[in-house]
């Protein structure tokens, strides 16, 4: 009967994990980790009290502690910033004059922009450094 137990709890742990894929429910996964540690406990001779016990506190402490990580991993931003999401907040030295026409170069993470000041009133000379607020098509937009 022993062997039977742990077999019925196998079973339940690939439902699980089937429903699991179907769902994208990640509480599932967690419940067949716990009915694998009830097969676990069966295999190994835990009456089937035992077993319930096994399967509802490896259930209960999987979900109590991974689920909290697994949504503060989800809600956080991704640390590396990539293309021109890098380049925002960057200093740049002006190269020519940059005003909010356009027109402007400047030198930016070793590579020449185009550059357009952000206050339409504003002018940077050449040598200035200057803030890069946005990237704008192939135009950096600084202050």
């Amino acid at each position: 009967m022993n062997m039977d137990a742990w077999l019925w709890w196998l079973i339940g742990a690939a439902v699980l994990g089937i429903a699991l894929v179907v769902t994208t429910m990640p509480e599932l996964g967690m419940l067949a980790v716990g009915a694998l540690a009830g097969a676990l406990t069966s295999y190994l001779g835990g009456g089937l009290v035992t077993q319930v016990l096994v399967f509802a506190a490896v259930s209960v402490v999987l979900i109590a502690v991974v689920r909290p990580v697994a949504a503060r991993h989800r809600s956080q931003r991704p640390q590396l910033a990539s293309g021109v999401d890098a380049l925002k907040g960057r200093q740049a030295v002006v190269l020519e004059r940059v005003d909010g026409g356009g027109g402007g170069r400047i030198k930016l993470a070793g590579e020449i922009w185009s550059a357009r000041a952000l206050d339409s009133e504003q002018s940077f000379e050449p040598g200035q450094q200057v803030d890069v607020v946005e990237i704008d098509g192939a135009t950096a937009v600084v202050m």
